[in-house]
């Protein structure tokens, strides 16, 4: 059997930090006149899900410290491959940029597409997260425990879970966690989907058993009373949700983080980088922007462009060896 795996705190190095991106005076890295025209900012994941309420708000905040429009897409598809191609494959002029999410790291190894982190330049992390256990408000299994022994003892294929694409991140962090109890990597049917949202829409409707997404895309379910949020798959509790407890409080031994950033095309015009990535120095410690972030859930996670670039190339390492654990690779 294959040996549990644990991704933590090194799949997102810092790196650095806040404080030291944040050493040169506000607006110094501005550009003027940048921009010139609308930018778009491509989010690779559906509308309503945490990727896109993140990039919208990142979008505004620029917006506001630039100038200009900041237009987002959302472009679907292929567990991610559209978006995040659609960033890679953009004029280096500035003028399009997108939030790569942690996926980038994974999805070549799995056969997906031949982009890398590499294909891309590095503006600045925002956010960081790590995975839930939800389950609908109806389910028989009502904490972490029940819902544990209940797997551990079904037939392979009982139990249906869903939260992305086939080898995405929050499929990861299922293989992950089941792994790490003794199973099989596919004990529990994962059931792909083009997001958070349409899984937590297949969760109350009966489709799936349960989800591994983040907190922070399952709030406006939980709020409403039609799911909750069983368990954390991270080393302590968070802020956000401190009724939530962590797998390792329930005898677990699973942690996993995901994130996001914003990247625009390999060998990006250094004036609009450079524009962009002070604002979002700026935008880390705004606010507005840590007060949206906070009262859904999401972690902020702050790095600058050239520790955004290093904890890419580390995260890649790490999604190579867990992919492989789990017999997801493609070579």
């Amino acid at each position: 059997m294959s040996k549990p795996i644990k991704l933590g705190r090194r799949a997102i190095l810092a790196g650095g930090t806040a404080a030291a991106a944040l050493a040169l005076a506000p607006g110094s890295a501005f550009a003027a006149g940048y921009p010139e025209r609308p930018v778009t900012v491509v989010v690779p994941w559906g509308a309503g899900g945490g990727t896109d309420a993140t990039g919208r708000m990142i979008a505004a905040r620029l917006e506001k410290k630039l100038g200009g429009s900041f237009n987002v897409v959302n472009r679907t598809g292929g567990s991610g491959v559209v978006g995040h191609s659609a960033i890679a494959n953009a004029d280096p002029d500035g003028y399009t940029i997108g939030l790569v999410t942690v996926e980038i790291t994974m999805m070549h190894h799995v056969g997906l597409t031949e982009l890398t982190a590499e294909d891309y330049t590095p503006l600045g992390l925002m956010n960081a997260d790590s995975p839930g256990v939800t389950v609908s408000a109806d389910s028989e299994y009502q904490d972490i425990a029940s819902l544990t022994e209940a797997i551990k003892a079904s037939e392979p294929g009982t139990f249906k879970a869903s939260g992305t694409g086939q080898g995405g991140i929050w499929h990861l962090a299922l293989i992950g966690w089941l792994m790490s109890e003794g199973l099989a990597p596919d004990h529990v049917t994962w059931v792909p989907s083009e997001g958070a949202a349409p899984a937590l829409q297949d969760l109350v409707a009966g489709g799936v058993d349960l989800i591994t997404v983040s907190l922070a895309e399952t709030k406006s379910m939980v709020d409403a009373g039609r799911a909750v949020n069983l368990a954390l798959m991270a080393d302590e509790r968070v802020g956000s949700h401190p009724d939530v407890p962590t797998l390792k409080e329930a005898g677990g031994a699973f942690a996993l983080s995901t994130w996001r950033g914003i990247c625009g095309p390999k060998d990006m015009d250094e004036a609009a980088a450079s524009a962009i990535s002070g604002a979002l120095a700026e935008i880390a410690e705004d606010p507005e922007f840590v007060e949206f972030m906070n009262s859904r859930g999401f972690g902020i996670k702050y790095l600058d462009p050239a520790a955004h670039a290093a904890m890419m190339a580390d995260t890649d390492t790490v999604m190579e060896q867990a992919l492989g654990a789990a017999g997801l690779t493609s070579g």
